[in-house]
């Protein structure tokens, strides 16, 4: 009985370590998905923005394809506003976004890696990505 009670205690106090020590490593981890520039850049660019705000912990992956990749183009600017997306993007990264453009996107608009600004990095698929950071990676998921 009072081996078990100490095997208890044991277990106890491993669960009291792991717990204390999972905000330690623990942060919030989020994927935007971009797949219109037109409609989802300059909000989501701007979602993101107050997200850090508000939790400058998360870890933040922009991930576009289609359409989407436009916004990532080197002086492209938002169609309503006349707005640059340049800026933003920089001082995000600046922050630790990444943001990711879809090659195979690229290759069926045949479209160079150096027409996009110095921010953006690849990825082989824009949907296999999304489907790596959410299930293998547990990234939260917002389409804005």
């Amino acid at each position: 009985m009072n081996a078990l009670r100490h095997a208890l205690q044991r277990i106890a106090l491993v669960l009291l370590l792991l717990v204390g020590a999972t905000p330690a490593f623990a942060g919030d981890k989020v994927v935007y998905h971009i797949d219109n520039a037109a409609a989802q850049a300059l909000k989501g660019l701007r979602n993101i923005r107050n997200h850090l705000d508000v939790a400058p912990d998360t870890k933040i992956v922009v991930v576009a394809h289609a359409d989407g990749i436009d916004f990532l183009f080197d002086g492209a600017k938002d169609q309503k506003s006349g707005a640059e997306y340049g800026p933003l993007i920089s001082g995000l990264k600046a922050k630790g976004v990444t943001f990711e453009v879809c090659e195979i996107t690229m290759k069926r608009r045949n479209i160079a890696k150096d027409k996009f600004v110095l921010d953006a990095d690849f990825t082989p698929s824009g949907v296999v990505r999304l489907g790596q950071l959410q299930f293998r990676e547990h990234y939260a998921y917002i389409k804005p």
